[in-house]
Formats: C-alpha cells, sequence, structure tokens
C-alpha cells in the first residue's frame, strides 16, 4: 500500500494516483448529480476529497420511464437508467463551473457497448480538469446479450484493457457485487492495468406492489443501495485488500452514512470513501464524516488518516 500513496500536510490529506486528495471522503456517482446543486446551494464542495460525477454516455440518455425509484427497509431500488446530458454538454457546459472548485473532479463512464465505452474515454481524456475515470461495469453489453460487463472477468478484463489504450488518466473500475467471487473480477482489472478497484456498485433487487400485486419499478429490478448493503461492501473491500492489498489500491463505497461507516470501509481496506444514498437524506453527510475521521484520529492517537487502513486484516490470538 506504501506504494500507491503518500501522506501529506495535514492529517487527512494524501497523494493517491498522482493525485493529491484533501482528504479521503468523496462523493459517489448517481447520488450527487454533478456537484453544481449543492454547490450553488448548500456549501462549498472544495472541502470534499473528490466528487465523482453522474455516470456519462456518449450521447444524451432520457433514463427509464417511472416509477424509477423505490424505498425500501434500511434503503433504496433505483432504476434511473443513467440518464444524463452526454459527455459533449458535460465537457462544454457543466465542467467549467466545476473547475471554479477546488477539489478533484472523476468522471464516471459507462456504454451499452465496449465502442461507447472508447468514446466517452477518449473524450474525456482531453477534458481539462477532469483528473480520473470511474468505469460503471454493471451496465449491460448489449451486443452480449445483456450480461453485465462487470460480471464476466475475461469481458471484464477486455474492456479494461482496451480503455486503458484511450488514456493517460488514472482508470478506477467500479466493481459490481452481483457476482459470486468480487476478487476474480479484481484480478481481471489488475491484469487489464486498471489503476484502482473501487468497491461495490448496487445490488440487484426488486420490490413488487402487493395491491397492484406487480413490481413496482417500471424495469421490475433496480439497484438496492443505502445502508441495508453496509455489511455486503465491508465484506468486499475486505476480500479485495486481503487478496490484493500489495497490487491495487482500493476505494470503498456502499452503504455509509456515517463516520462509524467509513471507518470499517476503511479498517477492512478502503484508502477512501464515497458516500451516496446518504446525500439523499442529509446532502452534509460528507462533511460531517470529514469531521468525525479528524475526531477519531485524535482521539486514537494517530498522526495520518492513513494509519488505519486494513487495520482489521490483524491476526487476533486467543
Amino acid at each position: 500500500m506504501k506504494e500507491f500513496v503518500k501522506p501529506i500536510q495535514d492529517n487527512l490529506s494524501y497523494e493517491l494516483f498522482g493525485i493529491q486528495f484533501k482528504n479521503p471522503v468523496w462523493v459517489a456517482s448517481g447520488c450527487f448529480s454533478y456537484g453544481l446543486e449543492v454547490a450553488e446551494n448548500l456549501y462549498d464542495i472544495s472541502a470534499l476529497g473528490a466528487v465523482v460525477v453522474k455516470g456519462l454516455s456518449y450521447k444524451p440518455r432520457p433514463g427509464n420511464p417511472p416509477q424509477r425509484i423505490v424505498e425500501t427497509p434500511a434503503g433504496m431500488l433505483n432504476s434511473i437508467g443513467l440518464q444524463n446530458p452526454g459527455v459533449e454538454y458535460f465537457a462544454k457546459n457543466i465542467m467549467p463551473k466545476l473547475r471554479q472548485y477546488d477539489t478533484v473532479i472523476i468522471a464516471n463512464v459507462f456504454g451499452e457497448d465496449e465502442d461507447e465505452y472508447k468514446k466517452v474515454t477518449s473524450y474525456l481524456d482531453k477534458v481539462d480538469g477532469v483528473k480520473a475515470l470511474e468505469l460503471n461495469v454493471s451496465c449491460p453489453n448489449v451486443k452480449k446479450g445483456g450480461i453485465a460487463f462487470g460480471s464476466d472477468p475475461d469481458t471484464l478484463y477486455n474492456l479494461v484493457k482496451t480503455l486503458r489504450d484511450e488514456t493517460s488518466k488514472p482508470i478506477l473500475v467500479k466493481l459490481s457485487p452481483n457476482v459470486t467471487d468480487i476478487t476474480e473480477t479484481g484480478q481481471a482489472c489488475i491484469e487489464a492495468k486498471a489503476d484502482g478497484l473501487v468497491a461495490i456498485n448496487t445490488l440487484l433487487g426488486m420490490a413488487i406492489d402487493i395491491n397492484r400485486e406487480e413490481p413496482i419499478l417500471a424495469t421490475k429490478t433496480g439497484g438496492l443501495s443505502g445502508p441495508a448493503i453496509l455489511p455486503v461492501a465491508v465484506r468486499m473491500v475486505y476480500q479485495l485488500y486481503e487478496k490484493f492489498q500489495d497490487k491495487i489500491p482500493i476505494i470503498g463505497v456502499g452503504g455509509i452514512s456515517s463516520t462509524e461507516d467509513a471507518l470499517q470501509h476503511m479498517l477492512a481496506g478502503a484508502l477512501a470513501i464515497q458516500i451516496g444514498t446518504a446525500s439523499f437524506f442529509d446532502p452534509y453527510a460528507p462533511l460531517k464524516v470529514i469531521e468525525g475521521l479528524k475526531s477519531h484520529i485524535a482521539r486514537k492517537s494517530y498522526n495520518h488518516i492513513l494509519e488505519i487502513v486494513g487495520k482489521a486484516h490483524r491476526l487476533k490470538l486467543n
């Protein structure tokens, strides 16, 4: 891990992927839009470690028909359908506004096939201010019967390897949890020269209306996120770190709404964390977690937040 990251300045900041981060608290793609609503109405997003913007396709997408969101116990199901204005609109109309904020901007990339991923990646490679790319590989591959890119190690390897040639910017792969063994897809990313792993994306779920006696979401199934998936996400971060701690950095995401949740991810092996669904019910959650991490390391007498990364892997003798 020491080869990937080095502390700088205060006890929360460090350099990772050759990029300086003020702190390890990022906001996740899809839950913070492009950051401008919060920046213009609530607080200065320069306080955040990074903003991972809403997913970008090559052309604008209208998304899925309603109903697209349903609340579940301790979480939510969504089937937004990756609605977005397209990468060109983002570059020309949104990115110029984001450049005025002193935070790291990471673009989330997706496509319906490998060719679209290539177009978006190549376009973003030339966009000033986009520091890294996060690949959403939970998208269905329309040319291969709808199987998700991230569910098959060989398909994932080929995609990441292809995109590696399209950009000099760091590539982070957001892994799908809808697999038997997440370390297999993690290994495929490492072999294809990805720069980091993000774990995890949403879990596939469904909700049924007992009165109408049919699925609530128009698409029938959707992605489950929120506090309900925290234990699954922590377990998968732990598995990835246990196997790949010396090979690739891991970013934890899934179910984080408090400092305690963030610490679980980091103790499991995450160098940074992303806050997603919590931003819907508490837009200030990322700021609270930043302050909470400062308090935690002071209370534990650590010199830097990096000292806690992976500590849950220490052997315990009975």
